[in-house]
């Protein structure tokens, strides 16, 4: 059993929690996840099932778009609603400074990872070190912010949209966005609506899962590389992990043969070599 499914992830339920449910129900062990979504976070996460876990680094680097909600007026230890409040006060800001600090941050920007993340310092999980009490520098990584659009702000709470590139943190852009308009103000919602051409409208529920009434995904649904059908003489050499030559100019090929997925070639030089095999 094998391909993609597009979880709907409720609140409260780690990506691991999904991926041993969806492990359980289809009574296969080899099931990965493409791009954690926090506990408190909901929406999509693709998960890949059987030989599709091999598509998992591909997927995992695609685009991602959420809608978040900032709290102003608080801020917490885990930069999330979920944390210990560590400050208080009225945050007095307006519209127009928040369209300012959001063109700001449009664009590359480096940002300092937060304190409770599963990102390893020394071989070790920041938020290990965190439970600890122990202090360590927070590395610092640059990301690309695509767009930021205000959709609602009412007296202490900020809603927006925003698409960026893999291994953003919502929390740390909130916090820095915070900093910059001189407020305190904490993620009290996110939702992942898009990632690559996962959106969540074609997402199956938990239930769904349980009761196996979800679709099942192949890689010519979620991603944008040409088709190449195989011969036999060509299957023979790609099923043996070979190099082929074959009369295309298209930097990835997805090749298939007798309507089976078997690998995802990328050329080089003169010649279409292995990138990810799916036999």
């Amino acid at each position: 059993m094998s391909g993609i499914i597009i979880v709907d992830k409720p609140k409260d339920f780690t990506s691991r929690d999904i991926v041993n449910i969806i492990s359980h129900e289809l009574h296969e062990k080899k099931v990965g996840h493409t791009g954690t979504l926090d506990p408190l976070a909901t929406g999509v996460l693709v998960v890949c099932v059987g030989k599709y876990t091999r598509l998992v680094d591909m997927l995992t680097s695609l685009d991602k778009e959420y809608i978040a909600e900032i709290k102003l007026g608080i801020e917490t230890d885990t930069l999330d609603i979920t944390g210990n409040i560590l400050k208080k006060e009225e945050a007095h800001i307006t519209r127009s400074q928040i369209l300012e600090a959001f063109s700001k941050f449009i664009g590359l920007y480096k940002m300092e990872v937060p304190k409770y993340s599963a990102i390893k310092v020394n071989g070790k999980k920041l938020y290990e070190y965190a439970r600890e009490g122990i202090e360590v520098a927070l590395p610092v990584k640059e990301v690309h912010i695509y767009d930021l659009e205000l959709l609602s702000f009412c007296q202490n709470m900020i809603r927006f949209r925003c698409k960026v590139e893999k291994g953003t943190y919502i929390r740390s852009l909130i916090r820095d966005m915070m900093k910059y308009l001189g407020v305190l103000g904490t993620m009290s919602n996110l939702i992942r609506i898009r990632q690559g051409n996962f959106r969540i409208e074609d997402a199956s529920s938990l239930e769904d899962i349980k009761n196996h009434q979800f679709k099942w995904l192949q890689a010519k649904d979620v991603l944008d590389i040409p088709i190449y059908t195989l011969d036999d003489h060509q299957y023979k050499k790609v099923s043996n992990g070979n190099s082929i030559y074959l009369d295309r100019d298209d930097d990835m090929l997805l090749l298939i043969y007798r309507d089976e997925e078997v690998a995802i070639y990328k050329k080089s030089d003169e010649l279409y070599k292995p990138k990810v095999m799916l036999i």
